[in-house]
C-alpha cells in the first residue's frame, strides 16, 4: 500500500479525503499529498554508515572463531620432518 502525508501539517493530526478529481488532499489544509518514497537517502546514508562500522568488527569475530576451531599450526618444518620420520618407520 502507497502511503500518503502532507508536507505542511503535522503528521499526529493528518487524515486524507478525496477531491471530486479523485485525487488525495489533506483533510486540514486541503493540499495535495505526495507520495512518500519505499526508501530515503538519509536511510540509505544511515546503512552505509552502520554497515561501515559493523563490517570489521563481523569480519573479526569470524576470523576468531575460525582459528579456535582450526588452530593454525605454527611449525611448520617440525611437522613436516615428524611425518616424514613416521613414513620411514611404516615402510
Amino acid at each position: 500500500m502507497v502511503k500518503y502525508y502532507c508536507p505542511y501539517c503535522n503528521p499526529k493530526y493528518q487524515f486524507q479525503k478525496q477531491s471530486p478529481k479523485g485525487t488525495l488532499i489533506c483533510g486540514l489544509c486541503g493540499e495535495d499529498l505526495v507520495k512518500k518514497p519505499f526508501i530515503r537517502l538519509n536511510q540509505i546514508i544511515a546503512l552505509v554508515a552502520a554497515l561501515s562500522l559493523l563490517l570489521p568488527l563481523i569480519y573479526t569475530f569470524i576470523f576468531l572463531i575460525k582459528n579456535q576451531v582450526n588452530p593454525p599450526n605454527k611449525n611448520y618444518q617440525a611437522k613436516s620432518t615428524f611425518l616424514i620420520i613416521i613414513k620411514n618407520r611404516i615402510s
